[in-house]
């Protein structure tokens, strides 16, 4: 095959060794004489699958006992509505701080069901940075205060979380296990998992015992927390394919180690940041450095034009999902963990060829 150099945003590149798994497993999982596609979710092989899961995310993110684990449909979305389903009343009510377009959404919903905070915000700096997290303004009836950590649209990252009285909510959908996580303070940890963790259609979540215990029951049965970690996730039919490749990568990640995996982040990044760095201006980071996304590199060139033609030589060259967000334009590097450092190398050494010739 030819070789693709991988960037989509998500869903992202999977690891080599669990695609190879996945094709190994998928006709006659574990001699059952069927698919894992066919599996109830009811059978033990199956129930041993889920129970990995749940095993595997708590050890790879760092997580105490204390928390409780849930995987989910929807979405990260879903979450967006979820929590303050679960959550506020009317005496109390969630802290936003908006960085991006995510947590902007997260924000909106959050103020159909009950009162949303704007703690801070960097919407009017278009995004290009975080809200300073001395200066966030947290209520005193604050249930939560809710963050993205890393910021796919924009390529800005939370580097250290901030330090608030409440319980933080975190948005970890586009850099979860990517590198080790401070857990003091965290009441609640989701992410979608087809970006780092897995592939589309489950959702992990984490919630510490004493943040479940502040919410209430008056949501649907279906999106009360409580419902799905009682159960172990199996409260009706999970999405069983994307939990068991879930399984199969937080096998993988704790094989590497997350550790290992933040430096191969780190070095990732650096290579295609030192090059926009060094280009003169040719290649323009949208987000300001000290802030700057380990997962998402987002970038413009001097004209749009000059980004189609960029764009054209990159597929030609074996690059797929270099184009930005529709909302926003420009070009969007996503280095996720299963991204290998080749790919970031072989982009670089196009992005200086491209400059030598159309600079």
């Amino acid at each position: 095959m030819t070789t693709v150099h991988n960037f989509n945003a998500g869903p992202a590149v999977l690891p080599a060794e669990v695609i190879a798994q996945i094709k190994h497993d998928l006709p006659n999982y574990a001699n059952t004489g069927i698919s894992i596609l066919e599996s109830s979710h009811r059978a033990k092989e199956y129930e041993s699958i889920n129970q990995r899961a749940i095993e595997r995310f708590k050890r790879v993110i760092g997580l105490s006992d204390a928390f409780e684990i849930a995987f989910l449909q929807g979405g990260a979305s879903m979450q967006f509505a979820m929590l303050p389903m679960n959550i506020l009343t009317a005496n109390n009510c969630g802290a936003y701080v908006v960085s991006g377009v995510w947590a902007e959404k997260a924000y909106e919903e959050a103020g159909r069901i009950g009162t949303a905070h704007l703690a801070g915000s960097t919407k009017a700096q278009q995004f290009r940075s975080l809200p300073n997290a001395e200066t966030l303004d947290i209520p005193s009836n604050a249930a939560y205060t809710h963050i993205c950590t890393n910021n796919t649209i924009y390529g800005t990252q939370w580097h250290t979380l901030p330090k608030v009285a409440t319980p933080l909510v975190l948005d970890m959908s586009s850099d979860i296990a990517s590198r080790p996580l401070d857990t003091n303070g965290v009441g609640m940890i989701y992410a979608g998992a087809q970006k780092n963790i897995g592939a589309a259609g489950v959702t992990a979540v984490a919630i510490h015992r004493d943040f479940a215990a502040q919410m209430h029951t008056k949501a649907p049965i279906i999106l009360q927390y409580a419902t799905h970690y009682k159960s172990q996730s199996l409260y009706n039919t999970p999405p069983t394919f994307s939990v068991y490749v879930l399984e199969l990568v937080l096998a993988w990640i704790e094989r590497v180690g997350v550790d290992t995996i933040a430096k191969q982040n780190a070095a990732k990044a650096g290579v295609i940041y030192d090059t926009i760095d060094a280009s003169g201006g040719f290649y323009r980071g949208h987000s300001d450095i000290s802030c700057r996304s380990q997962m998402n590199i987002t970038f413009r060139l001097p004209d749009e034009a000059l980004e189609k033609t960029f764009l054209a030589e990159a597929s030609a060259a074996g690059m797929i999902g270099l184009a930005g967000h529709r909302s926003v334009g420009g070009l969007r590097a996503s280095l996720y963990n299963a991204s290998p450092l080749t790919s970031a190398q072989t982009l670089a050494e196009v992005m200086r060829e491209f400059q030598r010739t159309h600079g």
